[in-house]
């Protein structure tokens, strides 16, 4: 059951997201039932709970509501893997694990993405943490280089 609301929620996400503009329950419900038999409070719930969450938000027309996303598609995966992760006794193993399903071309997306990581600087030291001496190339009294 949680797998399938978790794929409703995507399909839901990924319509909002294609037609780039604001959106009924009714025409979310209409492109998905050419898919497969759903019901219009189904819909609306799902929308409702993606709205809770933050990933869209709505506004009053009429007597419905018309929902947008709030951030991009990018985003939104990225919250997703971060709450699966978070969710391992075992963050390094359930890593490898996911590095094992991964097709040859997103293990290559993964290197590009560790690449531009590493373009930014990583966080300071907490400020209570000892600072090394820089290296002023003298050598202190009693030391040997």
């Amino acid at each position: 059951m949680v797998r399938q609301l978790g794929e409703l929620e995507n399909a839901i996400m990924t319509r909002v997201w294609r037609w780039n503009r604001p959106v009924t329950v009714r025409e979310v419900l209409l492109d998905l039932q050419s898919e497969r038999e759903i019901a219009y409070t189904t819909v609306m719930t799902v929308l409702d709970k993606l709205h809770r969450k933050g990933w869209l938000r709505r506004e009053r027309a009429g007597r419905a509501y018309r929902y947008e996303p709030v951030s991009s598609r990018e985003a939104y995966t990225a919250a997703l893997m971060n709450d699966a992760w978070a969710t391992s006794d075992n963050p390094a193993a359930a890593l490898v694990h996911f590095f094992g399903l991964m097709s040859p071309e997103q293990r290559e997306a993964l290197r590009d993405a560790l690449r531009v990581a590493a373009l930014f600087p990583s966080d300071p030291p907490p400020a209570d943490s000892p600072r090394p001496e820089p290296d002023t190339g003298e050598t202190a009294p009693g030391a040997t280089r």
